[in-house]
């Protein structure tokens, strides 16, 4: 008799992979804290930051959360391979607090941003292990009015 499959259907890495998005979107830190492994790593590629871990990876959306209140993504595509999915998807959102950089907070701008991302998420369980997010920071600073086309 084989062993009973381990496997984890697609739909379900997805919704898993989507957990810590749909948590952001609601500003539930709750909820994300649920969603994500008790080593999760965040890797924020075009800002360079990485947290780890609960505490660490919610301050920093938090911070997110501050700088753009009402920042919500939507989703475009999703892929699976594996334990990892891939998400396309949109944020939008409009600056209405102050953004923290390394060279300081940047103060709003009451300006909208709406750029397109790609997330890599693996999955351990039915949790995000690890998030990699790609966007282009220099169209988001474009549309701030911070930075020239």
């Amino acid at each position: 008799m084989p062993a009973p499959s381990t496997k984890i259907a697609p739909e379900q890495l997805i919704q898993a992979a989507k957990a810590p998005f749909t948590a952001y979107n609601n500003k539930d830190w709750k909820a994300a804290r649920a969603s994500f492994t008790s080593d999760f790593v965040y890797d924020e590629v075009p800002t360079g930051r990485k947290a780890k871990g609960a505490d660490d990876v919610i301050a920093l959306w938090k911070g997110w959360g501050t700088a753009f209140p009402d920042s919500k993504c939507t989703y475009h595509r999703e892929y699976v391979s594996g334990n990892t999915v891939v998400l396309e998807l949109t944020w939008k959102g409009t600056h209405t607090g102050p953004m923290q950089t390394p060279d300081g907070p940047i103060p709003a701008t009451n300006k909208k941003i709406d750029i397109r991302a790609c997330n890599v998420v693996e999955i351990s369980g039915d949790k995000a292990k690890s998030q990699r997010q790609y966007f282009d920071m220099a169209t988001m600073m474009q549309q701030l009015g911070l930075a020239k086309k």
